[in-house]
C-alpha cells in the first residue's frame, strides 16, 4: 500500500512542480531571466487564497481566483520594479546584468517572504479545497482534491501548449526565445513580448501556488524550498527546455516523495539537490538542454 501511496502522491506533487517549472522555464527561454523570487510568488498565491476563502469567507472558488490575480499582479511588479530597470540601466555593464537580476529577484523574494510573515505569521496555511471527498485508487483512499490538482495542472500545461503552438501570439513568443533581434526586425516590440510572457508566468505560478496550498499547505518558510525545487528542475531538465522541465519535475517530485515517506519530510529536498550537483558534473546542459 505504501508503494501505491507514493506513486499517487508523487504524481500529484510532480504535476504541481511541472506546472510551476514550466513558467520558470518560459521566463528564462524568452527573456533569459532566472527569477529567484519564484517560491515567494507561489506562496503569495496560496496565502491570499487562504485569507480570502477562510478569513474573509469568500469561498474556495473566489479565494482561488483572488490568489491567482494577486500573484499575477505581483509577478508583473517583479518585472516592472526589479527586472526591467536593471535590464535597461546604462550604469550596469551588459555582462554583469544577469548577476544583478539574480540578486535583485532573490532580494525581492526575501522581501515578499518577510511581508507575508509580518501580515499572516509564519504558521502553515492550508487553502480550502475546491473538491472535497475521497476516492479509492488501487485500494488506497485518496482525496478527490489530489486528483483534481493533477488534472488541473496537466490541463493548464495542455492549454499553454496550444497557446504557444497554435496561436499567433504563441508563435511570436516562441520566435522571441530563438531570435529576439529577428523578432524586433519584423516589427514586434520586445518590451510587449516580455510583459506578455511575465503575465503568462504569473498565471501559471498563481495556479500552481493555490493548488499547492490546497494539497500540502504553505508558510513563509516554504519560499526557499519551492525556489530551490524549481531551480533544480529547470537546471536538471535543461535551461529553456520545457519538455526537459516536465521530465525533471517528475524525477524531483518522486525523489522528494520517496524521501518524505521513507526518511523524513524534513529532508525531502536534499536528494534532488544532490542529483542536481551530479548532473552538473556529468551533463551541465541538463537532460534536454542545448547550452
Amino acid at each position: 500500500m505504501t508503494a501505491i501511496q507514493i506513486l499517487i502522491d508523487g504524481f500529484a506533487i510532480s504535476a504541481l512542480y511541472a506546472l510551476g517549472a514550466t513558467g520558470f522555464t518560459l521566463i528564462f527561454g524568452v527573456s533569459g531571466v532566472l527569477n529567484l523570487s519564484h517560491g515567494a510568488l507561489m506562496v503569495t498565491a496560496a496565502v491570499i487564497a487562504w485569507a480570502a476563502s477562510s478569513e474573509f469567507g469568500l469561498g474556495s472558488y473566489a479565494g482561488a481566483a483572488a490568489g491567482i490575480v494577486v500573484c499575477t499582479g505581483l509577478t508583473l511588479a517583479t518585472y516592472g520594479v526589479v527586472v526591467r530597470p536593471i535590464d535597461k540601466s546604462r550604469a550596469i555593464p551588459p555582462e554583469e546584468k544577469e548577476i544583478f537580476i539574480l540578486t535583485g529577484t532573490l532580494l525581492w523574494g526575501i522581501m515578499i517572504q518577510e511581508f507575508i510573515a509580518y501580515l499572516f505569521t509564519s504558521n502553515a496555511k492550508t487553502v480550502m479545497p475546491i473538491v472535497e471527498g475521497v476516492v479509492t485508487i488501487a485500494g488506497v483512499r485518496t482525496p478527490w482534491n489530489q486528483v483534481f490538482t493533477a488534472v488541473v495542472c496537466w490541463a493548464t500545461i495542455g492549454l499553454l501548449w496550444l497557446l504557444v503552438n497554435r496561436t499567433r501570439t504563441g508563435k511570436v513568443l516562441l520566435a522571441a526565445s530563438m531570435n529576439p533581434r529577428g523578432v524586433t526586425l519584423l516589427g514586434f516590440e520586445l518590451s510587449k513580448i516580455y510583459v506578455a510572457i511575465w503575465l503568462i508566468y504569473g498565471v501559471l505560478a498563481g495556479i500552481a501556488g493555490v493548488l499547492l496550498g490546497q494539497f500540502l499547505g504553505v508558510s513563509s518558510y516554504s519560499v526557499g524550498p519551492l525556489t530551490a525545487s524549481a531551480f533544480s528542475i529547470v537546471v536538471l531538465g535543461g535551461l529553456g527546455s520545457v519538455s526537459g522541465s516536465l521530465i525533471a519535475a517528475y524525477v524531483v517530485g518522486y525523489l522528494e516523495t520517496l524521501t518524505a515517506y521513507l526518511v523524513s519530510p524534513a529532508y525531502r529536498t536534499i536528494p534532488a539537490l544532490l542529483l542536481l550537483v551530479a548532473v552538473m558534473y556529468v551533463r551541465p546542459q541538463g537532460l534536454l538542454g542545448r547550452r
